[in-house]
């Protein structure tokens, strides 16, 4: 029987893959057979050696500043058509930067503006291949994150983008999909989960009781690119042990 999470001979590109859940998804993809691209905001994929959170061995490595709004369409024209597509780019600003507009923009471009940018370039590539595209939101999107209203808005806007992309964009054979973590230990969440009292406060929230991985992420990505969910556009999984169910 054929094994539907077998994606050999498949072209993959994860922007914002050269770390954290992105990173994860990238592997989770390369090891299921793909042929994995990277994007990252440095200069060379050897720039990550150090990184705790970066696996960057069997993917090839593109930079990508995705605050550029032109940069997507000249990486598109650059790789070609590609079967799958997963935006994991992501910004946060602490300390009540996003309640300034500084901010705020900062945030909204990558984590809102660049969505659409890269959804964009590489529409037709996907839309030739019957490609699958998946977009990296946050439960964020669907609850309130006092400090950083720019992070918690633009994810809802991303998470929103699924629906209206996955409508629009079926009629192309393209299916849009989205994936919702919640906290997993990155960058982005270094400000809790570096933190001892705090981790224990959220873990107490989560039912499962411990945080994700970016290897939980993949394997909703798998699954959503895959043929298993061949019937499925326009909606977002939320994997996070449970914690929005209360």
């Amino acid at each position: 029987m054929t094994d539907p999470i077998d994606f050999t001979g498949k072209r993959a590109i994860i922007v914002g893959g050269s770390s954290g859940i992105g990173n994860g998804v990238a592997q989770g993809f390369r090891s299921r057979g793909a042929d994995v691209i990277v994007t990252g905001t440095r200069p060379d994929a050897g720039d990550y050696l150090e990184a705790e959170d970066s696996d960057l061995r069997g993917l090839t490595y593109h930079q990508l500043n995705v605050s550029d709004r032109n940069a997507a369409d000249g990486l598109a024209e650059q790789i070609g058509a590609v079967d799958v597509l997963v935006q994991s780019q992501g910004v946060v600003r602490y300390k009540r930067q996003e309640f300034q507009r500084e901010g705020w923009d900062a945030v909204v471009d990558v984590n809102l503006n660049s969505v659409m940018d890269v959804a964009r370039a590489f529409h037709s590539g996907l839309a030739a291949r019957n490609g699958a595209m998946i977009i990296v939101s946050s439960v964020a999107a669907f609850k309130s994150t006092m400090g950083t209203p720019a992070y918690a808005a633009s994810k809802a806007g991303a998470a929103s983008l699924v629906k209206s992309l996955g409508e629009a964009w079926a009629r192309d054979g393209v299916r849009v999909n989205g994936i919702a973590p919640g906290l997993v230990p990155t960058k982005l969440t270094s400000v809790t989960t570096d933190h001892p009292e705090r981790l224990e406060a959220s873990l107490r929230a989560i039912p499962l009781r411990r945080m994700g991985t970016p290897e939980d992420m993949a394997g909703a990505a798998l699954f959503l690119a895959s043929p298993l969910a061949s019937y499925m556009t326009g909606q977002t999984l939320v994997v996070d042990g449970g914690l929005t169910l209360s």
